[in-house]
C-alpha cells in the first residue's frame, strides 16, 4: 500500500491523494448511513489519464479500488467495504454542449443539477431526473443505469447514452464520444460499462442524448379507491393523453404519512386508498384531454390540477416526501423493484401483510413510478442489520416475476440475490465479462457476486 499511494502522490500530486481518518471517514459511508466501511485513502483524479495511471498502479500493487460519484445509491455500491481505496470522480466535471447535435458531453464528476441546468441554457432538456439531483453525478448514473421520473417518457440513462470514455480494470482507455448517433462497429462497450456498477471499467465521461425542453407542463394528483385502480386508470391514461412524462404512484397510508410530516391534510380525497400523481408535457394545454381520460374513471375519486409552477411543485412535493418521510420515524430498508405491472398492485398489498407478519409493528411506506413498474418498498422499524425482512420483500418479488433491483444496481447488499433473480447461465457470462475486463478483480470487488 505504502508503494501504491506513493505512486499516486506522484501521479496526481500529494493534494489530491488523501489519507487523514478524518477526511476519508466520509467517503466510507453512504449517505443513508446504513453502508459503513472503511478505506486507507481517498484519490482524486482529475483526468482520464490520472485515473488511468492510478488503475495501473493498482494492478501493479494488488490495490482494489472502488469508485464514487455522489454516493446516493441504496445498495452500498459506492462504499468501500473490504479497506479498498476510494477513487473520487469528483474533479472529472467536463461539460460541454453541442446544441446543433442536441448532445452533452459530461465528465464522471458533474452533478445531474448541473448537467440539466446547462442543457436548459442550451435550449434543450436532460431526460433523466432524480430526487437527488444535486448530489447524484453523470459517472454513478451511467454505471448504475439510473431511472427517475421520466422513464416513462425518455427512458433510463441506457436511452440517453451515445458513448464513454472509460477505464478498464486492465488499465486500458476506450473512449467513444464523438455522438455518432448510428455506429454499428461491433459491440457497444458504452452499453455494456452502463449499469456494470464499476466492476468493469471507470467511466470517466459520457456522451449524452438531449431532449426537446418542456412545453405545456400540467401536474395532477388523483386520489383512487385502490392501488389497482391508480394502475387502471395510468394505463388508461397511456392509451389516450399525449405526451405523458410521469405517472407516480403513492400508497393512501403512506401519503398520510406524508401529511403528517408536512402538517397539512391531503389536497384530494384525504381518506384515499391510493394516489396517482400525473405529468403531462404537451406542445399545447393537455388538461382537456386528461380531464377526458380520468372523468368517470372506475375508482377515481378527486383530482387536483395544477398549471403554474408553484402550484405542480407544490403537489410534487407530496411524492417526493415519501422518501424523507420514513428516516422521521426509525431505521429504513429502502428496497427499490420491479414488478410486472399486471401484478403490482396484487404485490403491493400482499406485501405490506407479509412484513407485518414477518415484523409485527412494522411500517410499510410504498410509492413509485406507477407507469414502469418501480416501486420503493420502504419498510421502518427493523434494526438496519435485519437482512431478514429484506428476504421477505426480495422473495415476494422473485415470486411475482419481478426484479430485485430497479434503479440502483446490486452493490453490496443485494449480491446474495442475485443468483436468484438471474439465472446460472447468465450470472456466469457476467463472470466472463468480468474477468476479461477486469483480470487481477481489482475494481469494486465486493459489488455484485456474492
Amino acid at each position: 500500500m505504502r508503494e501504491f499511494l506513493t505512486g499516486c502522490r506522484a501521479a496526481l500530486g500529494a493534494a489530491h491523494v488523501v489519507v487523514d481518518p478524518d477526511v476519508t471517514a466520509g467517503y466510507a459511508t453512504d449517505w443513508t448511513g446504513r453502508f459503513r466501511g472503511s478505506t486507507p485513502a481517498v484519490l482524486r483524479p482529475g483526468t482520464t489519464a490520472e485515473v488511468a495511471e492510478v488503475v495501473a498502479l493498482a494492478r501493479r500493487h494488488r490495490v482494489a479500488l472502488v469508485p464514487q460519484g455522489g454516493n446516493t445509491g441504496l445498495v452500498g455500491g459506492g462504499v468501500p467495504l473490504a479497506g479498498e481505496v476510494v477513487v473520487s470522480l469528483g474533479r472529472l466535471d467536463r461539460l460541454d454542449f453541442d446544441p446543433a447535435a442536441a448532445q452533452a458531453t459530461a465528465g464522471a464528476g458533474v452533478p445531474l443539477a448541473a448537467l440539466q441546468a446547462g442543457a436548459a441554457g442550451a435550449g434543450l432538456a436532460f431526460g433523466v431526473d432524480l430526487g437527488a439531483r444535486d448530489s447524484a453525478t453523470v459517472g454513478g448514473m451511467v454505471a448504475t443505469n439510473a431511472g427517475g421520473i421520466h422513464v416513462l417518457r425518455h427512458g433510463a440513462m441506457r436511452a440517453q447514452l451515445i458513448g464513454v470514455e472509460a477505464v478498464l480494470g486492465t488499465g486500458a482507455v476506450v473512449s467513444r464520444l464523438a455522438g455518432l448517433v448510428k455506429d454499428n462497429t461491433g459491440y457497444d462497450l458504452a452499453q455494456l460499462l452502463c449499469g456494470s456498477e464499476g466492476t468493469l471499467g471507470i467511466v470517466t465521461a459520457a456522451r449524452l442524448r438531449l431532449v426537446a425542453p418542456p412545453g405545456e407542463l400540467v401536474t395532477a394528483l388523483v386520489g383512487a379507491a385502490s392501488i389497482a385502480a391508480v394502475v387502471e386508470a395510468a394505463a388508461a391514461l397511456r392509451r389516450s393523453v399525449a405526451g405523458l412524462a410521469a405517472l407516480e404512484l403513492m400508497d393512501g397510508p403512506s401519503l398520510r404519512l406524508v401529511a403528517d410530516h408536512l402538517g397539512a391534510p391531503p389536497p384530494v380525497a384525504p381518506d384515499a386508498g391510493a394516489y396517482l400523481l400525473v405529468e403531462v408535457d404537451a406542445p399545447t394545454d393537455p388538461v382537456p384531454a386528461l380531464a377526458a381520460a380520468l372523468e368517470g374513471r372506475p375508482g377515481v375519486l378527486d383530482a387536483a390540477v395544477a398549471t403554474e409552477a408553484a402550484d405542480r411543485s407544490r403537489l410534487w412535493r407530496w411524492r417526493e416526501a415519501h422518501s424523507e418521510v420514513g428516516a422521521t420515524l426509525g431505521v429504513v430498508h429502502k428496497l427499490d423493484v420491479t414488478l410486472p405491472i399486471a401484478a403490482l398492485a396484487s404485490f403491493c398489498a400482499e406485501v405490506v401483510e407479509r412484513v407485518e407478519q414477518a415484523r409485527p409493528g412494522a411500517i410499510t411506506v410504498l410509492f413509485g413510478h406507477v407507469g414502469d413498474g418501480n416501486v420503493h418498498v420502504n419498510v421502518v422499524g427493523p434494526p438496519a442489520d435485519d437482512t431478514a425482512i429484506d428476504d421477505t420483500v426480495l422473495g415476494l418479488v422473485v415470486e411475482r416475476g419481478g426484479s430485485i433491483s430497479a434503479e440502483h444496481g446490486i452493490g453490496t447488499a443485494k449480491k446474495a440475490w442475485l443468483a436468484r433473480d438471474r439465472s446460472p447461465a447468465e450470472v456466469e457470462a457476467m463472470r466472463e465479462v468480468k474477468r476479461a475486463l477486469d483480470p487481477d478483480g481489482i475494481l469494486n470487488p465486493s459489488v455484485l457476486f456474492a
